[in-house]
């Protein structure tokens, strides 16, 4: 079997990309796997690191209102389609499989035109508005919420299929007792790891200041903060303005590349509400306090975040309510209950589905015998 597989922009689209591909080797190591996305993107980082071969076509995210840019937009997609017809009589998959972002849009759609069965991945309850155009024209759609289901066009609900979110293997195979010997942790040490998703969010980092503050030199609390490529100067600046020089149980990243490990060793995550940080922290387990970004088309963060706090699997602070001081009473409130922690951590961990690789993995493998 040959797999190309598209999507990217954001963690959100390239994690459950990177987690298919993994499934695809796992089943069989022969078959070939191939990830197209943008040039000068974040998956043309990551992918290469994961050993599987990448390569770019011209894409332009697709605003929703008319606008000069959309105009660009087209021509660039159209520029990308023709790149996506070489990379595909080259390549000859036997299925294109999409998890959103722009990048997805030219390439899904020539294959569509080459004949070629396709597949998309729709990760939050509200879809992204390329996966809503892709709707129409793909073959099969695997959605992570049932309440998805009323957001997608009328004809596209026979090809809806209930798969939920793909984590990366690396994650849920990752050892929690080596992982926090890893960051040299000793049984009662509580390690809060804290990240805005892949591009970072200004108000956790603005937030997570006096929560540093407050335990900076503290033996038996280890803090983790991913500030985000971007933001990593300006928040450096802010300590040093804050005359906050850190301590050995506080580090500070701009990107996270060994995200599993921290994961599995964390006894608390702190970050944005994005679908796939949702369906990693409960593959593993572990308790939550959520802030969901309120810039994100249709507000579908914060449904995210509800669902967990409906469970107790996570607290949830609104960026409106976010502040060091709110911030830091969430944590308190886990971390010095053990009764607490250990019940938000059972809660977590009944919400995680660790089928979902095989799930689509069997989905694509049926599209592409229907069409032999």
């Amino acid at each position: 079997m040959k797999v190309l597989i598209t999507g990217g922009g954001t963690g959100g689209h390239i994690n459950p990309a990177l987690a298919i591909a993994q499934k695809v080797r796992q089943e069989n190591p022969s078959d070939a796997v191939l990830y197209v996305g943008s040039r000068n993107s974040l998956e043309s980082e990551l992918v290469p690191k994961e050993g599987f071969e990448f390569k770019s076509v011209t894409a332009k995210y697709l605003r929703r209102k008319i606008t000069l840019e959309n105009i660009k937009t087209l021509f660039a997609s159209a520029k990308g389609v023709m790149e996506s017809f070489k990379i595909i009589n080259e390549f000859k998959p036997d299925i294109v499989v999409g998890t959103g972002g722009y990048v997805c849009g030219p390439v899904v759609l020539a294959a569509h035109l080459k004949k070629i069965p396709t597949m998309i991945l729709e990760q939050n309850v509200f879809p992204g508005i390329t996966n809503k155009l892709l709707s129409k024209i793909v073959d099969t759609i695997g959605i992570s919420f049932e309440e998805a289901k009323q957001y997608f066009p009328e004809g596209a609900q026979n090809k809806l299929i209930l798969v939920g979110n793909p984590v990366r293997k690396d994650v849920i195979t990752a050892d929690r007792r080596k992982s926090r010997t890893k960051y040299n942790l000793k049984p009662d040490d509580v390690f809060i790891y804290s990240f805005g998703g892949s591009g970072g969010q200004i108000s956790l980092n603005e937030a997570i200041v006096d929560v540093i503050r407050n335990y900076n030199g503290n033996k038996n609390i280890r803090i983790l903060h991913v500030t985000g490529k971007k933001l990593f100067k300006s928040f450096m600046e802010e300590l040093k303005n804050g005359n906050i020089e850190i301590e050995r149980n506080i580090e500070i990243k701009d990107y996270m590349y060994e995200a599993p490990a921290a994961l599995s060793a964390s006894d608390i995550v702190i970050g944005s509400a994005g679908a796939i940080t949702i369906a990693e922290i409960t593959a593993i387990g572990v308790p939550s306090i959520l802030i969901p970004k309120t810039y994100t088309a249709e507000n579908h963060q914060e449904y995210n975040a509800r669902a967990l706090e409906k469970e107790g699997a996570a607290k949830v602070i609104l960026e409106k309510d976010l502040t060091g001081g709110t911030l830091l009473k969430a944590i308190e409130e886990i971390i010095e209950n053990k009764h607490v922690l250990k019940t938000m951590s059972l809660n977590s961990k009944k919400l995680g589905n660790s089928d979902v690789e095989n799930k689509i993995y069997a989905a694509m493998v049926e599209l592409i015998n229907e069409r032999k």
